[in-house]
């Protein structure tokens, strides 16, 4: 079998293997973090976690497949440690940046949420007290 063709299976193996296991880790943790965020409604927060995880696949696994592509052809053990090490190290390092990206927009709306609920009274006015009045 070709070398270039075992390093895109292994390529390929790998980089699946990272999408799902990073998606499922994310999908699992960050669940409580949107609950928070989307000011405790669980349904919702479900329904977003899902949306994320699906984009999280399309992303990932379309960068994964246009990355596939070897500049050169494989020829020795060697070339496909090299190859498969740089290969994946740009799909780690795209997935940590999309996550970080994730948790940097959710945090934005989870400090808003923050700010809107510290801006409200505690309890509700329950009157007014006429000027002069004693009580």
């Amino acid at each position: 079998m070709d070398l270039t063709v075992v390093a895109y299976i292994v390529y390929l193996l790998v980089s699946i293997g990272l999408t799902v296991w990073v998606a499922r880790t994310l999908s699992r943790n960050g669940r409580i973090f949107l609950a928070d965020v989307l000011k405790g409604n669980e349904k919702l927060a479900d329904a977003v976690n899902h949306l994320l995880v699906v984009g999280f696949y399309l992303v990932n696994l379309g960068f994964v497949a246009l990355y596939l592509n070897a500049d050169e052809e494989i020829t020795s053990t060697r070339e496909i440690f090299e190859t498969l090490s740089t290969k994946l190290g740009v799909v780690l390092l795209v997935l940590g940046v999309l996550h970080l990206g994730n948790v940097w927009v959710l945090n934005k709306i989870r400090r808003r949420g923050v700010l809107e609920r510290e801006q409200l009274p505690p309890v509700p006015p329950q009157g007014w007290v006429a000027p002069g009045a004693r009580a």
